[in-house]
């Protein structure tokens, strides 16, 4: 979480900021109240999760901050703290909006207790609007928790979609939410008045596609005991959503191509086609351009669909979303199960960001769920996600010292993350199969790859000839593929072990083999100081 401090005295600042990183949180100063208010009201404000606001600055106060913060209609939870406790003061705070109040010079305990106070609350009041607005039709891009810039980039583009009736083509993996994308394109628009109707497209019976899309006259066919309209008749004046488009099977997608180019559908059974005027909003997991090119899905349907495209990215890409989304996630089930659950220990963050998350955010919503189901206590911590830890780490024999190897193997120590970095991702392009990681992360050696998503993708372009044209020895790939990999995993051993399929002590022993005994020594420290040493988003 990301806190903004406001106030005009730097010894303040400084004791502030040096308590809240304590807490695990990323820490913002701000010297003025004008300051303040300029960055929670522009682009920059959204990455702020709560306020610590002196009462009392010269240039503009803190009252003026919660007024100029109501006027914009900007939420972030606001702490005030002030040398004069006096009754009038807490009124009048309360009243302007603030959360919560402390006096200068505030205890660390006092001030955890307020923090995570005000943190939970928000948590809570922004699922409630979240599922107010899901229900009632007006879910909008304010309503999707992310603090990744790639996303970021994803919501641009998706509102400028929502400002036209044009046909739309999300893409991505499963449960990164395409359909969260598509609400909020349609509670964004001008239809957002009118009905939006999804349909999964992968879950429709083959010999019933038809009627569920188009209707039904009564009697049309056996069963067919009562007349139905069909989706795009029910999403008229408003947007259908095609959920898993690339599951259509070819007969109903030449009907679909059909009742888009005409703006008309003829329901089974029916003497004369009905006229609709729907917004096309549709989204896949597949790879539509290889189901084309490989016929399994028309090229004249496809280029309809494909007229305005949006990808989002995957889980494992936008890391910065995870503590955001595990915190409204804990807010949503406690309030759901009755539970009372303060916090997610920093632990627990840091073992939920180093998984890859296959599932994406469905799977991170599974896990959140279940471990606040198994809370004895009021804190969600590793004990409470048994089955990440599993998965995460590597099998119990490989991680076992073995006797047989040198004394000094056991002084790889795994390294620590600071709580503050969890979620910063290095960003970096693949250049001709090879990276230059010393443009991307000047902490790191030369030779090595940058700890990328985009490295990952390009793991498999290690070049087998060398500059001779010859192969490349054996030796040398291995140690490449080696500082690759302990790079790759940050410097985490265990991991970079049960990556390769080999044991710690065999991957130590490599590593002197090969001459990398003391470089690993260097990329397993490098690993675990990378991501602090990435420039800050919000100055």
């Amino acid at each position: 979480m990301t806190i903004l401090i406001v106030d005009d005295d730097p010894v303040q600042r400084r004791l502030i900021e040096a308590m809240v990183q304590k807490f695990g949180h990323e820490a913002v100063t701000a010297e003025g109240g004008e300051a303040a208010a300029a960055l929670l009201t522009g682009p920059d404000g959204a990455a702020i999760d709560c306020v610590i606001l002196d009462l009392v600055m010269p240039d503009l106060d803190g009252l003026g901050v919660l007024a100029r913060l109501r006027q914009n209609a900007v939420t972030v939870p606001v702490i005030v703290q002030t040398a004069h406790g006096g009754i009038d003061n807490v009124v009048s705070a309360m009243r302007a909006g603030a959360v919560d109040f402390v006096v200068k010079p505030v205890g660390a305990e006092r001030l955890q207790v307020s923090l995570r106070n005000a943190l939970n609350t928000s948590a809570l009041e922004g699922e409630i609007k979240r599922i107010r607005h899901a229900r009632s039709g007006t879910l909008g891009f304010a309503d999707i928790i992310t603090k990744s810039p790639a996303m970021h980039a994803v919501l641009r583009m998706a509102e400028k979609a929502a400002a036209s009736n044009i046909p739309v083509l999300i893409a991505g993996e499963s449960g990164v939410g395409k359909e969260m994308i598509a609400r909020a394109i349609h509670g964004s628009g001008e239809r957002r008045t009118k009905p939006f109707v999804a349909v999964n497209c992968g879950a429709m019976p083959e010999n019933l596609i038809e009627s569920i899309l188009f209707g039904h006259e009564k009697g049309s066919f056996t069963g067919a005991t009562e007349r139905h309209v069909g989706k795009f008749v029910e999403a008229s004046g408003g947007t259908l959503f095609l959920d898993e488009v690339g599951e259509l099977p070819g007969a109903a997608q030449v009907k679909l191509l059909r009742a888009i180019q005409e703006g008309e559908v003829e329901p089974v059974g029916a003497r004369k086609p009905v006229k609709v005027d729907v917004r096309l909003v549709s989204a896949t997991n597949r790879d539509l351009i290889a189901d084309v090119r490989q016929g399994r899905f028309r090229e004249d349907l496809f280029y309809r669909l494909h007229v305005f495209p949006i990808t989002v990215p995957p889980l494992r890409a936008r890391l910065a979303d995870i503590p955001a989304l595990t915190r409204h996630f804990v807010a949503r089930f406690a309030a759901e199960e009755g539970r009372r659950i303060r916090l997610v220990t920093p632990e627990a963050l840091r073992l939920l960001t180093a998984y890859r998350w296959p599932g994406n955010i469905r799977q991170l919503e599974n896990a959140v769920f279940r471990a606040v189901v198994l809370a004895e206590g009021d804190n969600l911590g590793i004990a409470e996600f048994p089955q990440i830890t599993a998965l995460a780490s590597p099998p119990v024999e490989e991680a076992l010292p073995d006797q047989s190897a040198q004394p000094d193997e056991r002084s790889f120590a795994e390294p620590a993350v600071d709580e503050a970095t969890v979620g910063m991702p290095v960003c970096a392009e693949p250049s001709a199969g090879r990276f230059d990681a010393a443009a991307v992360s000047p902490s790191l050696p030369p030779s090595l790859p940058a700890t990328t998503p985009t490295a990952a993708a390009a793991a498999d372009m290690l070049p087998l000839l060398g500059a001779d044209g010859d192969l490349r020895p054996l030796e040398e790939l291995e140690a490449e593929l080696i500082r690759y990999a302990i790079t790759y995993y940050r410097g985490q051993m265990s991991e970079v072990a049960r990556r390769l399929h080999i044991g710690r002590s065999t991957l130590y022993r490599k590593l002197d083999a090969l001459g990398l005994n003391h470089g690993g020594r260097e990329m397993h420290k490098a690993g675990a100081v990378a991501a602090e040493r990435q420039p800050r988003k919000i100055a």
